[in-house]
């Protein structure tokens, strides 16, 4: 089939690019024509340049972190260039993507009107879009909860989708309440279609750090257990003061190196716990707000909730989880998983 993958397949940002990259490659190598849809609008690129530089707001980056920021930058043009990607087009006009035999919407945070600056863009809700079949995949509606539903003119909009699948519970519920329909839930293309294997080239042992805006009783946490166990403190793609080495300026497979290369991996972002499900690091993840939907779901259903750590987390329990193997059960949930996605595929694509 020729199938067009919509997502958010431009931010500088590893999840967002590791994400598209997985879903389009894992579509290609079953045999299907797939590529990203490549949508761009001048002020979703200002507002992603200024993240992507500015990413700490309302502390502003160093003259010295805007160089390394850059380059990080860089490096992401440079892997988005070598993706499989359709004609250029406006974000704003969805029948110029071209016709394809079905539009695979997601995954990532498609459809959270929370976003700030592609959420209530009716692309994603499948407008305009010409598809023979109208499908998601792993779409999120990110921390746009369910106790505040979907507006009926969104709701009627998602009802044109021939398939819908989610990749939280969250989710879930708001397409369950606001569509009266059951969507499945899948794997996130990363651990459905796993990035391959680069080894780090990081000088072990070490601690991978991967976010920003910790609340200092996560670093304190952090830092007492890697001091405990010699342990340097790596930080990849933003500045920790905190850590004891910055990786700012690493490109996305570096990124998913650094992780595989580490003794332990410490984040509070989504894919941060993704990519050490992956690779079979311990972790430990203390979610931002914006965040917590999506980690908090994630790892419940993998049978990994242990690894959210609170304020009230003892010294011992950090040992534990950083210091072991991840419990054998949770591979076996991510092959559940990932057998009842491919079926998931399976059905609506054959």
């Amino acid at each position: 089939m020729k199938i067009g993958v919509l997502t958010f397949h431009r931010c500088i940002n590893y999840g967002s690019y590791w994400q598209a990259r997985c879903l389009v490659e894992g579509l290609r190598a079953q045999g299907h024509d797939a590529e990203l849809l490549d949508h761009d609008a001048p002020e979703v690129r200002r507002a992603e340049w200024r993240c992507a530089f500015q990413p700490l707001l309302p502390v502003r980056t160093s003259r010295g972190d805007i160089r390394r920021y850059a380059t990080k930058a860089r490096g992401f043009l440079k892997a988005f260039d070598q993706l499989p990607q359709s004609r250029r087009f406006h974000l704003h006009e969805p029948e110029a993507a071209g016709r394809y035999d079905a539009v695979l919407v997601g995954s990532d945070e498609v459809w959270n009107f929370a976003h700030p600056w592609y959420g209530w863009k009716p692309i994603f809700f499948g407008e305009r879009l010409q598809a023979g079949r109208l499908i998601s995949y792993a779409a999120s509606f990110g921390n746009h909860d369910a106790e505040r539903g979907i507006h009926p003119d969104w709701a009627s909009k998602l009802r044109r989708f021939d398939a819908i699948s989610v990749r939280d519970e969250n989710s879930r519920k708001l397409v369950r309440d606001g569509l009266a329909r059951e969507p499945e839930i899948v794997l996130d293309p990363c651990l459905q279609f796993p990035p391959p294997e680069i080894k780090s080239k990081e000088e072990p042992p070490y601690l991978a750090l991967y976010g920003h805006g910790f609340p200092d009783w996560f670093a304190a946490a952090v830092k007492k257990w890697a001091r405990a166990n010699d342990r340097r403190i790596v930080s990849i793609g933003y500045r920790n003061d905190w850590a004891d080495e910055q990786r700012i300026e690493a490109g996305p497979e570096e990124f998913s190196s650094l992780i595989a290369g580490a003794d332990a991996v410490a984040t509070n972002f989504f894919h941060g716990c993704v990519f050490a499900l992956h690779h079979g690091r311990p972790f430990v993840s203390a979610p931002s707000a914006y965040r917590f939907n999506k980690v908090r779901d994630l790892t419940h259903s993998l049978a990994a909730e242990r690894h959210l750590v609170t304020e009230e987390t003892s010294a011992d329990t950090y040992e534990e989880l950083l210091g072991t193997q991840l419990d054998p059960l949770i591979a076996a949930r991510i092959a559940e998983q990932r057998a009842r996605s491919s079926a998931y595929l399976a059905a609506v694509l054959g």
